[in-house]
């Protein structure tokens, strides 16, 4: 496993690991390491060396390691044991390279205790460029490196494209770029380019088909580097990527934005039904290679990992083919992930007939603990976490859910479904018991007299069971006609209350209990329309009405028109742009254009697709800003 801090819970996202990581920090380090001349000493006042050395494996020249905290001495980072600072001079090195970062200062301080003649070497070696900065005063503000992978294909029929919007012009961005580089399947660069967001908080996109075009490339399955430029308020990257047929084809599906953290195991990805071939697509982050024996599949629960016998090379992409290391595996049946902290968060394609869909896993925590005042939320929190999910229309569309533990400490769920209508009102509820890790439950909604609504997931520990709030599903829905599928996955969190737990319910505007929402709907185009299902779950009594409306905005931001959705509480509505606005509107809105879904008084929770004549349709989770 790589020995690499990738999140930190207080702090968001570890800043160092990015500024490591990043594709031209990667080049730049590989140049550091071929001017490294005789014996090195590594001086490490700033704890980067395990992180450095685990991403960039230091040439056999670097033999020593030194720290100024006397209580470190004797620790062992990167396979070195740290030695005194004080013992640097004596240590015969020829070069002395500094694990940090805006390094001046440390260099003088430590300049009386080089070895006679040595060179000093720092981190600074391996910024990015001026131009790629956004805080030009403190290199590793996290705002210098808004950065997110996303799976990118342009072959075989099927293209790929990510829209999203320039909401850092909300946080009061003056000017907006984007640095992307395209990774091929073997991992190399195919094109580097830049490409300008509009002034205000216009929509974007970026087609595989026109990259393709415009770089005069052959067919291609890699990854796409995205790195905003210019960021302010937020340091992540978020989109909306839709996977469509180029060729006239059948297949249509979306997901949401990549995890842009590195994590040792992932969660939800399904076994293959009969008839269908599950592939995982692995990516590698990271410019080392992962090595043989590391990436293992596992059905949930069993633990008994079935390893990868092959290296992968950096940034490159490779199909896992789930059936050919998991045989006889079936849904419902599921299939958790090993990863060693070499990737974000994987995509995985499933593939019946001539219809291919494809989705995400998620993030499987490995710091998580029982909560012992779940149980015993108070009533004012009323039903506490939820975890809300449409039920698409019965006549059409068939439904099914599938409860999937996400942390590694989960042993059990204890858990009921609680189905609601459009209005809100509750028609049924179930106890689905105290699942074990290892279940194999999928429920269908056809059992269930709903004609369409929303559901959620609700802890129940009727039967006993432990919580810690880190409740996940994963939701497929067919077309009974056609037999396309989509499917999307998410976790639980407070909805819609004036008193908290931690840090639930999320998405205040200001302290509590200024709940609000703020969600991103893409346009469809000639051939697929977008629509979303928008829902307001509460864990207690809140508004009996929300205050939805839904924005149009044009590619450059500007407000074109609004349409009032107001929804019951405990309901749900299902929201078509072309409906809300008309086709002169949507016109007027341009291919860039989008809805913002807002709503001052509660939090929505959402997803979103498209639709087209022909019995495709996509659906995921949707994201805010």
């Amino acid at each position: 496993m790589l020995n690499i801090q990738t999140f930190d819970a207080r702090a968001g996202g570890n800043v160092i690991y990015k500024a490591l990581a990043h594709p031209l920090a990667a080049e730049a380090i590989s140049r550091v390491y071929a001017g490294l001349h005789g014996k090195v000493a590594l001086y490490d006042p700033d704890h980067i060396a395990e992180p450095l050395l685990a991403l960039y494996p230091a040439p056999t020249s670097v033999t020593a390691l030194f720290v100024h905290d006397v209580a470190e001495v004797g620790a062992v980072r990167g396979g070195l044991t740290a030695q005194a600072l004080t013992d640097l001079p004596k240590s015969g090195a020829a070069t002395v390279l500094i694990a940090a970062f805006d390094a001046g200062r440390i260099a003088d301080r430590i300049a009386h205790l080089l070895p006679p003649g040595a060179r000093v070497v720092t981190l600074d070696e391996i910024r990015l460029p001026p131009a790629l900065i956004s805080v030009p005063g403190k290199y590793l503000d996290k705002l210098n490196f808004a950065t997110n992978f996303a799976f990118f294909r342009d072959a075989e029929g099927l293209s790929t494209r990510l829209v999203s919007a320039n909401y850092w012009a909300n946080y009061g961005a003056k000017s907006i770029r984007l640095w992307l580089r395209l990774f091929d399947g073997d991992g190399a660069s195919l094109a580097t380019w830049e490409q300008d967001l509009p002034t205000g908080a216009g929509g974007f996109s970026i087609d595989s088909r026109d990259i393709r075009a415009r770089f005069g490339l052959g067919p291609f399955t890699g990854q796409l580097f995205i790195h905003a430029v210019g960021a302010s308020g937020h340091d992540v990257v978020k989109y909306a990527l839709d996977t469509y047929a180029s060729d006239n084809g059948a297949s249509l599906s979306c997901t949401h934005d990549a995890n842009a953290w590195p994590s040792d195991r992932f969660a939800g990805l399904p076994a293959p039904a009969e008839g269908e071939r599950v592939v995982l697509w692995l990516q590698n982050s990271h410019a080392v290679p992962i090595p043989a024996g590391t990436v293992a599949l596992d059905r949930m629960g069993a633990e008994q990992p079935v390893t990868l016998d092959r290296a992968v090379g950096p940034f490159a992409t490779v199909a896992l083919d789930v059936a050919a290391m998991l045989p006889g595996l079936r849904w419902p049946a599921q299939v958790e992930v090993r990863t060693g902290r070499h990737v974000v968060r994987p995509r995985y394609e499933v593939t019946r007939g001539e219809r291919t869909r494809i989705a995400h896993v998620n993030v499987e925590r490995d710091n998580l603990r029982t909560d012992p005042g779940i149980p015993a939320l108070p009533p004012v929190l009323g039903r506490g976490y939820l975890l809300p999910f449409p039920i698409l229309p019965r006549g059409r569309f068939r439904s099914i859910f599938q409860p999937t533990p996400m942390a590694t400490t989960q042993t059990n769920m204890p858990v009921r479904l609680d189905v609601f209508d459009r209005a809100g009102r509750k028609v049924s509820e179930r106890f689905l018991g105290c699942l074990p890790r290892g279940h194999d439950l999928a429920q269908d909604f056809d059992a269930i007299d709903v004609d369409a609504g929303h559901a959620e997931l609700v802890y129940d520990f009727r039967d006993g069971g432990e919580a810690d709030g880190w409740l996940h599903a994963l939701f497929r829905y067919e077309d009974r006609q056609s037999g396309h599928a989509a499917e999307s996955s998410f976790g639980a969190h407070i909805f819609n209350t004036a008193m908290t737990y931690r840090d639930e319910p999320q998405s205040y505007s200001g302290p509590p209990p200024g709940l609000s929402t703020r969600l991103f709907l893409k346009l469809g185009d000639e051939r697929r329309q977008s629509f979303a299902v928008l829902i307001y779950p509460a864990s207690a009594a809140w508004h009996p009405v929300s205050a939805t409306v839904l924005q149009l905005h044009d590619g450059a931001g500007v407000l074109v028109a609004e349409a009032p959705v107001p929804i019951a509480c405990s309901g749900s509505a299902m929201v078509w742009p072309h409906e809300a606005f008309g086709a002169a509107a949507l016109s007027d809105a341009g291919p860039n254009g989008y809805v913002l879904v807002r709503d001052p008084t509660c939090r929505l929770f959402g997803y979103h697709g498209l639709m087209d004549n022909a019995g495709g349709f996509s659906l995921d989770h949707m994201f805010g800003f």
